[in-house]
């Protein structure tokens, strides 16, 4: 099931979802659940060295989740990045499981709908590295980006999202403005 895809290395790069499998017995995972899945999954040495990795542009594998969650095991190249994003109504963590990245993010709950331009507080801007065995988990709504730093070095990590990702909202930011460009669901992954 599980199949290596390569991205074009750009900020506005996401996995493409595969069709979830759905179980009624399964229970909804806690964050606390997903943080441990990523964890585990991150130190499986042979899944981690199985995935390809490109110098240009991220690479992933889609993994099954606890409890229906979306699961992926993302490559990073050296100077690769997210852009700012959130996952809208999905719980989430993930964790380094070779290298180091780098997480900002920001401490405040954004409104969900109905606004294309916020100016933001001072004070909000978080930043933490996570090197190899370092993860975080988060609640809904959680706006960041996520980057591979490293001139040289890739990066791997592990990420797992629950509900699997309704939709994913894309910003840019300039100073303290923050402005919603696009909002992405499944079918623009595909």
């Amino acid at each position: 099931m599980s199949s290596a895809h390569s991205a074009v290395p750009t900020a506005g790069s996401v996995p493409s979802p595969s069709p979830v499998s759905s179980s009624s017995a399964a229970a909804a995972p806690t964050i606390a659940e997903l943080l441990e899945f990523v964890r585990r999954t991150a130190r499986d040495e042979a899944l981690i060295a199985s995935l390809p990795l490109d110098p240009e542009g991220r690479t992933w594998i889609r993994l099954d989740g606890p409890g229906g969650s979306e699961a992926w095991l993302i490559g990073w190249p050296p100077g690769t990045g997210t852009g700012w994003h959130d996952h809208a109504d999905s719980i989430g963590a993930f964790t380094t499981a070779a290298g180091a990245l780098k997480e900002h993010s920001l401490a405040v709950r954004l409104p969900t709908d109905g606004w294309k331009t916020l100016e933001l507080a001072d004070g909000v801007d978080r930043s933490r590295e996570l090197a190899t065995g370092q993860g975080r988990a988060f609640g809904q709504n959680h706006v960041h980006e996520v980057l591979n730093e490293s001139e040289d070095v890739h990066a791997v990590s592990v990420h797992a999202y629950y509900p699997p990702l309704p939709r994913i909202r894309r910003f840019s930011r300039t100073g303290a403005v923050l402005r919603l460009e696009q909002t992405e669901s499944p079918e623009d992954w595909q």
